[in-house]
């Protein structure tokens, strides 16, 4: 299987990798693509996070993909755009901003998520 984040894994294959394997198949794509990143295993840790989201079936963020999807975004993109909101949200635990990952919080600001908000607030 070689990663692609333009069209995505297929779940069960996805599922059945172990997280080692996912990592390495982020990896690899970006090596391929040629993408320059200041931290790459950071960058490639954070597809994982939300291709296992999307693999295992969490709704806030197929809803946030779908969306983002229909707003004009590429669904490498709208990784990008999910993995923002989720860092946002470790950032918050890591800073002791929030005791704990708040999943409800989470998932509220990935039902608020639009191509033209990460847009704007990320770039």
């Amino acid at each position: 299987m070689a990663y692609n984040p333009l069209r995505g894994p297929d779940p069960k294959r996805w599922n059945w990798l172990g997280e080692d394997e996912r990592l390495a198949q982020v990896l690899a794509f970006h090596k391929r693509s040629q993408v320059k990143l200041p931290n790459a295993h950071l960058h490639a840790i954070m597809h994982v996070v939300v291709e296992n989201q999307l693999a295992e079936g969490y709704e806030a963020a197929a809803r946030a993909l779908d969306r983002l999807l229909s707003q004009g975004l590429d669904r490498h993109e709208a990784v990008h755009a999910i993995a923002w909101v989720f860092s946002q949200h470790v950032h918050d635990v890591v800073k002791q901003q929030s005791p704990a990952f708040d999943r409800e919080a989470y998932a509220g600001a990935l039902e608020g998520l639009s191509a033209e908000s990460w847009k704007k607030d990320a770039g």
